[in-house]
């Protein structure tokens, strides 16, 4: 542990008539670089490849020849890629460069243990590099930024209580009484991550590499979005506001502006934020009384998000002539500005009648980068370029390419979000828009998409800029490395923390009891997350009203299981929705408007959040076989000037039916109800149907054979939303 005691120098013969004959030992020990210098690293490398992916799909959006014709580098199989890269690989390495860095120094201590250091700094990266092996072969669960397949939760999971054990050692061995407002934000991020990541990883595997959730539709969606919400606000917001709480008062060498506001903004926080992800929600088949809970918690959200950016924008009080000069400080006024944005946007979009317009929009896609590119991009490169040089004692290389990067960095931004912004509300106003006789202005959906293209082309533009920026800080950050010299052990010292201690003045106030018990603080935060958790999730599940059944929705058959499945390896959740919205713009586009009782066999749902295609829930039977076939194969040749790219390895490659049977018993499990007969003649049940597609498909003149994955797809595409049409029939 590095730890020494020496006795203190003596400095007069009568300390106890000085009344210091208390004064505890110092202890002297050292700071562990090497980790935080590891994870910087990290943070910067996979920074960069994140973001080139990201630009690649960009580019995709109105190139579909940047698909490269392949089926591991397609738009639904990347996307995923490139979110995890950026959020776990990115922003992940960041917060703890951050955390390990700052942790040490608030509590005076080296960090708990070395060992397990090194374990969660290589599992972590282990765990980044299985999501780039797995993620563009179509290993995917299909849960919004939570792709992974059940193994890799599980090693998520493992390191994540490394992480926590090696938190909390260090905290509980400190040298500083109270628990600085920083790691409050940290402990809050452990436990709640630990909750969110447990609760929505219950999956039941059908093999390594395939699972089905244990929720099923609406549930599944609740459970999703509670996770998802709350991973911006757990994983992308807190530790954040924790690193903006340690490093900007250091940047602008003034103290944090109001501790009271720090308490107030902290817990209210942390308490409101886990009732909010309903407003993802919003006009689904979510119970309403969920739907309103979310508004009404997203709204109140904004105060202590808010009260978070004025604390730190208030701690530059009397340093803003610093801001002008210092190029570090202007990233984290913008980073703030930007997280300022991000939370009074956030509560906007979650007014029923806001979100009616920028729903499955691009306005979704421009709010997420601000706060993606914004606030914690921007964080991270201030700390980079603050922490990098202390740790290496030596100048930052070139301040000047420090300065081109903010500069390109922010018009990066500018350049990505404004045209986002102009084409969400292009498409929500288009697909909203009916003509005097009252029927759709714009009846085909591609007419929209097609409007859309000039914006996503200065979307790729400004990501580009982005990119180049990071690039700029990646060379500026290696060599300044390269000119000095890692301080692997910094050498510090400090008084041990007294046993004994008896709270006088303001320790007496009762949040600073909190301050120095870690462990009530993390039980206070836990029991915090957990009430808005339990009300919200345990009614959905328990009571039988808020998921009406409708006697005619079936399970799917064999073959619409392994179609489905194709379906989610192939990321078509990543475009088209399945959630027919109570619009008359939607019932007039689509069909019917969908009911919570048609997903009550869905494992995982597949309502998805951005529609670049158009929604599915209603194609079964719109359209015939063959027309879905070429579509696949190629779909300008159904849909002229379509930005979706072909999919020619369905047509070719055999169905995988290995593991049929082994999916049904899998659902079965988790709840719908397969016969023994269904389940054990699965192949059979495929095959039949499946030849039944086949011959339909050879009436129109194309020849596929039965066993190809493409008959599978349009067996399962031919059967959406039907079952209800079903209920109609035989109620005429």
């Amino acid at each position: 542990m590095n730890v020494s005691q020496k006795p203190p120098t003596i400095i007069s013969s009568d300390r106890t008539q000085l009344g210091k004959a208390d004064t505890p030992p110092v202890e002297y020990f050292a700071y562990d670089n090497t980790t935080v210098r590891n994870f910087a690293i990290a943070t910067i490398i996979w920074g960069v490849i994140g973001m080139l992916v990201g630009v690649i799909i960009a580019s995709q959006l109105f190139a579909p020849a940047a698909n490269l014709g392949n089926q591991y580098t397609t738009f639904g199989r990347i996307r995923p890629l490139h979110t995890n890269a950026v959020i776990f690989a990115f922003v992940g390495n960041a917060i703890f460069m951050g955390v390990y860095y700052s942790l040490q120094r608030l509590c005076k201590a080296r960090m708990f243990s070395d060992v397990l250091s090194k374990i969660h700094f290589w599992g972590w990266q282990a765990i980044i590099v299985s999501a780039v092996l797995t993620l563009p072969l179509g290993l995917t669960t299909s849960h919004e930024y939570a792709e992974l397949e059940w193994p890799i939760d599980i090693a998520i999971t493992l390191i994540w209580v490394v992480f926590g054990i090696n938190m909390f050692g260090t905290i509980i061995k400190r040298r500083e009484r109270h628990l600085y407002v920083a790691i409050w934000f940290y402990i809050s991020t452990f436990v709640t991550i630990a909750v969110l990541h447990i609760v929505n990883s219950f999956e039941m595997p059908v093999s390594l590499f395939k699972s089905y959730y244990l929720y099923a539709g609406v549930q599944d969606a609740l459970v999703q979005w509670w996770y998802g919400h709350n991973a911006v606000a757990f994983f992308l917001t807190t530790p954040f506001l924790g690193m903006m709480y340690y490093f900007l008062p250091k940047m602008a060498k003034r103290p944090v502006y109001s501790y009271k506001l720090s308490i107030l903004h902290f817990w209210a926080l942390i308490f409101l934020y886990i009732w909010a992800g309903p407003h993802h929600l919003l006009y689904s088949s979510l119970p309403d009384w969920a739907q309103s809970l979310g508004t009404a918690f997203s709204i109140m959200l904004i105060a202590p998000s808010w009260g978070g950016m004025i604390n730190g924008l208030l701690t530059l009080r009397g340093a803003w002539d610093k801001v002008r000069e210092d190029t570090i400080l202007k990233f984290m006024v913008v980073g703030v500005t930007a997280y300022g944005m991000a939370t009074f946007e956030g509560p906007l979009l979650s007014l029923k009648n806001v979100n009616a317009i920028g729903h499955f929009t691009d306005w979704i896609v421009a709010h997420v980068h601000v706060g993606a590119l914004g606030w914690n991009g921007f964080l991270v490169f201030a700390i980079l370029y603050w922490l990098i040089p202390r740790i290496y004692r030596t100048e930052l290389y070139s301040k000047k390419l420090m300065a081109i990067h903010f500069w390109i960095a922010t018009l990066g931004i500018l350049f990505y979000a404004v045209p986002m912004y102009i084409s969400g509300f292009t498409q929500g106003m288009m697909w909203k828009e009916f003509t005097a006789e009252g029927v759709l202005k714009y009846p085909n959906f591609l007419e929209t998409t097609l409007q859309l293209l000039p914006m996503h082309m200065m979307r790729a533009f400004g990501g580009t800029l982005y990119l180049t920026g990071a690039i700029l800080m990646a060379v500026n950050i290696f060599k300044t490395m390269a000119a000095g010299k890692l301080v692997a052990n910094e050498a510090a010292e400090a008084p041990a923390l007294a046993v004994a201690y008896v709270p006088t003045g303001g320790d007496t106030f009762w949040h600073r009891w909190l301050e120095r018990k870690p462990i009530p603080f993390l039980i206070g935060s836990l029991v915090v997350i957990l009430i808005g958790s339990m009300i919200e999730l345990i009614p959905t599940f328990m009571v039988q009203s808020n998921v009406p059944t409708i006697s005619a929705v079936q399970p799917y058959t064999a073959l619409e299981v392994q179609g489905r499945d194709l379906y989610i390896r192939e990321g078509c959740v990543n475009c088209h929705s399945q959630m027919v919205r109570p619009f008359r713009s939607e019932t007039e586009r689509y069909g019917e408007y969908s009911k919570a009782g048609e997903f009550v066999y869905d494992h995982p749902f597949l309502w998805g959040s951005k529609r670049t295609g158009p929604d599915l829930h209603r194609i079964g039977g719109k359209y015939p076989d063959s027309w879905h076939y070429h579509h696949m194969r190629e779909p300008t040749s159904m849909s002229p000037g379509s930005i979706m790219p072909p999919y020619p390895w369905l047509l070719e490659q055999k169905l995988d039916v290995s593991n049929t049977s082994d999916k049904l018993a899998a659902l079965r499990k988790v709840g719908v109800p397969y016969s023994d007969f269904t389940v054990y003649n699965a192949n059979v049940e495929l095959e039949k149907q499946a030849k039944g597609v086949s011959d339909q498909l050879a009436k129109d003149g194309i020849k596929v054979a039965p066993d190809k994955e493409i008959v599978a797809l349009i067996g399962y595409l031919q059967r959406l939303g039907t079952d209800i049409k079903k209920m109609e029939t035989s109620q005429k």
